[in-house]
């Protein structure tokens, strides 16, 4: 077993090394804010640790908030903006009307404006909190995060509601979605790993309860652990505020335990069972069991992420204000 392990852990870095070395951070640099801004790290560490402890859920509550950002518009503040009369922002769209985390963003860039005017961007803000909520845990940082990127100047509901991946998607859409993006299958399957951390609302799983709508359950579901659901969301007295963890008894944790449950019919999106539809997909899976083995490469599918549709030079600005375009 430990040997088999090995060979997989092996083939990953070797993988993890090929894909750093082709892609993206020539535009980015891990010592970007060294002269002029010397406290970023140790600022937005202290700020979003001091979070964490207090109220656990803002690991993942954060860590969502870069995804949801990186997806639509690129790694660039964009979900940030707030709606005026004329514009319905992202964070305004459907999908995203469950993100939270703004407030520790926001008081974040008031510190950093305090110790460096007009310096650092919200994107990186956003980049470097999502890492350190995550780290917490660990007391140390889990993966590099590269500064430099641009706060964008569009924010549209209509493009978070036509980019971002929905939880009922299918392997083929989700692939195809994050190659679309210079993601692979195994980044895809590092990072549907997040769902090791938080909740979803009954909304977003419910039609696995009602499969075929004859009350009826998704067939790649475990039936015990649809049996359990339906408790938590009756399908009589359906309560849009009702929650259910990502990973079963997990879910403030950031482990591989989702891609145990995962292994066992415990996935509970659709997006997260199509993972076991596709042969890689599911062979790397089954790999990430290990958590060694996951995290050597969640790191770098994070860092291929920040990468998503970066701004740099003209191509953005540096907002005073992380919900409001510059004047």
């Amino acid at each position: 077993m430990m040997a088999n392990v090995k060979v997989v852990l092996v083939s990953l870095l070797v993988f993890v090394a090929i894909s750093s070395c082709n892609g993206g951070h020539d535009q980015l640099s891990p010592w970007f804010y060294r002269k002029s801004c010397q406290q970023f790290e140790n600022i937005v560490r202290s700020i979003t640790w001091s979070k964490v402890a207090a109220n656990p859920n803002f690991a993942a509550k954060l860590l969502r908030l870069h995804y949801h950002d990186c997806f639509v518009q690129g790694c660039d503040a964009s979900i940030l903006i707030d709606s005026t009369d004329g514009n319905t922002a992202e964070k305004d769209a459907r999908p995203n009307r469950s993100v939270e985390g703004y407030e520790i963003i926001d008081e974040i860039k008031a510190k950093l404006e305090e110790e460096c005017p007009d310096t650092v961007s919200c994107a990186d803000i956003v980049a470097l909190a999502a890492r350190d909520a995550v780290s917490y845990q660990f007391g140390r940082s889990m993966w590099l995060v590269f500064g430099g990127r641009k706060d964008g100047r569009v924010s549209l509901a209509t493009e978070a509601t036509r980019d971002l991946p929905s939880g009922g998607a299918n392997y083929t859409t989700l692939r195809d979605q994050f190659a679309g993006l210079g993601l692979n299958y195994i980044d895809l399957v590092a990072l549907s790993g997040a769902h090791t951390l938080g909740v979803a609302h009954c909304v977003v799983f419910a039609r696995r309860l009602n499969f075929t709508g004859k009350g009826d359950i998704d067939p790649s579901l475990d039936p015990a652990y649809a049996e359990f659901l339906k408790t938590q969301c009756p399908s009589s007295t359906p309560n849009p505020a009702t929650t259910v963890e990502l990973d079963e008894s997990s879910s403030i944790s950031f482990d591989s335990h989702y891609f145990v449950g995962l292994r066992h019919k415990k996935g509970l999106l659709g997006s997260d069972a199509a993972l076991l539809t596709d042969r890689r997909a599911a062979w790397v899976a089954r790999s990430f069991q290990n958590f060694h083995v996951f995290m050597a490469h969640f790191g770098q599918s994070m860092k291929k992420m920040g990468d998503i549709g970066i701004k740099t030079g003209n191509d953005g600005e540096i907002r005073k204000n992380c919900r409001v375009i510059n004047a």
